[in-house]
């Protein structure tokens, strides 16, 4: 299959939330208590609610940045690409990337709606979280039909109003919520406690939403040595997945809820491998343990309920049809610092190729296993010919892809009299 003519749809991207996206959507009688961003006085901008202050973009939109200027430090909307905040900017950066349709994970809110969980007063946060997943469904995502894979937040706090979530958002068309990996680290009951789950495991097989389970809450659960680097983090974070797999798989969840399905983001394909064989050999090995899959082995039983993301996992793809070829999805991560923009099509055709991969397999986890997953369809409103990638860029060709520093960016941002923007 040649570059262009390779259909392309992220399961896996995220929004720097616009300071006006709770403007439209929260009920005139609260809409000043709704969150807000703010400049610092010493120049770091942040979400506060009821008085707590979220984390800064930092890693999560470098895009655009040379390399060396990458790392923790804040950043505002003036240093960043627009297409991070921008969804007009943002499609044509997909565009420019051949990207059909993108998953957008939260930023400021957390992967596991966080920064609601932790509001003193939930009645107010339950409220917020809704009119987040408004905007997102309504604003972000229906701004341009056929290129956003919707994503709503859950109130874990509360088992009933997540439910409910569940179904309220399902019913606006969004198959997907993005849920704690770990939920024990946020306080919470953990995946085996099905009295706490049961209803939100009820919801999500009956509406076919997918719980999604991105990297980045669970990173508590790695206990680095002391002195180490940040690097210890980062590369091992995709031991985080296999933590969380562990408690679907060998807890009630995947046994009692056969139609639940999840979706590990971020951590890539190859720990998947590894985590299969040991399940294998243990059930086979440990039966002493009374563990009962049937008929089937626990890789099966995970193969039925999962979908797994890389962004690049060249040798990974080498053994795809072990893993399950009908489970590997590819994301994009824009604008993550991980992310392979505007050159993705490139370096995923390249990776592809050196793992030997037929078309039908390039399909598969470029666009159709993704699809299939969430009930999207891709070209229900795009025709095929118009959505791979040689289409995409023909569509949007002027698109600047030069590095700049974030003082460059800010020069455009102030230059382009910005200064409401974002």
């Amino acid at each position: 299959m040649q570059i262009d003519d390779m259909i392309l749809v992220s399961c896996d991207d995220h929004v720097i939330e616009p300071r006006d996206m709770f403007d439209r959507h929260v009920p005139a009688r609260w809409r000043d208590e709704a969150p807000k961003s703010v400049l610092d006085p010493d120049g770091i901008e942040r979400w506060y609610f009821q008085g707590v202050a979220s984390g800064s973009g930092s890693l999560n939109a470098v895009i655009g940045w040379p390399k060396d200027e990458w790392g923790f430090d804040p950043s505002t909307f003036a240093e960043m690409r627009p297409g991070a905040y921008d969804v007009d900017e943002r499609v044509r950066d997909m565009n420019r990337n051949g990207v059909l349709a993108s998953m957008c994970f939260p930023s400021f809110a957390g992967f596991s709606a966080r920064f609601f969980h932790e509001a003193a007063d939930k009645d107010l946060a339950l409220i917020m979280l809704k009119a987040y997943n408004d905007w997102h469904i309504d604003e972000w995502c229906a701004a341009y039909p056929g290129r956003f894979i919707p994503i709503a937040l859950g109130p874990v706090w509360d088992p009933a109003a997540l439910a409910a979530e569940v179904r309220r958002v399902a019913a606006k068309g969004c198959r997907a919520m993005t849920m704690p990996e770990l939920p024990h680290i946020q306080g919470l009951p953990s995946y085996h406690d099905t009295e706490y789950w049961g209803p939100f495991f009820d919801a999500c097989c009956d509406t076919g939403v997918v719980m999604c389970l991105h990297i980045g809450q669970g990173f508590a659960a790695i206990n680095t040595a002391p002195l180490a680097p940040i690097d210890n983090m980062i590369i091992i974070s995709n031991q985080v997945s296999a933590l969380s797999a562990q408690d679907l798989l060998w807890g009630p969840a995947f046994h009692q809820w056969p139609q639940l399905k999840a979706a590990w983001s971020e951590g890539g394909i190859g720990w998947t491998i590894s985590y299969l064989d040991r399940c294998d050999r243990h059930y086979k090995n440990q039966r002493w343990l009374g563990h009962d899959f049937g008929d089937k082995l626990p890789s099966d039983i995970f193969r039925e309920h999962a979908l797994v993301c890389f962004v690049s996992d060249p040798n990974a793809l080498k053994v795809r049809e072990e893993i399950g070829i009908d489970v590997i999805a590819w994301e994009c991560d824009y604008p993550h610092s991980d992310s392979v923009w505007p050159d993705g099509p490139e370096a995923l055709h390249g990776e592809l190729e050196r793992a030997h991969c037929s078309d039908e397999h390039i399909d598969k986890i470029t666009w159709e296993n993704t699809c299939r997953f969430f009930g999207w369809d891709p070209f229900g409103v795009i025709p095929r010919e118009a959505a791979s990638v040689g289409a995409l860029r023909a569509v949007s060709p002027d698109v600047d892809t030069a590095i700049r520093s974030k003082h460059e960016w800010r020069a455009m941002y102030e230059a382009a009299g910005a200064v409401h923007r974002g």
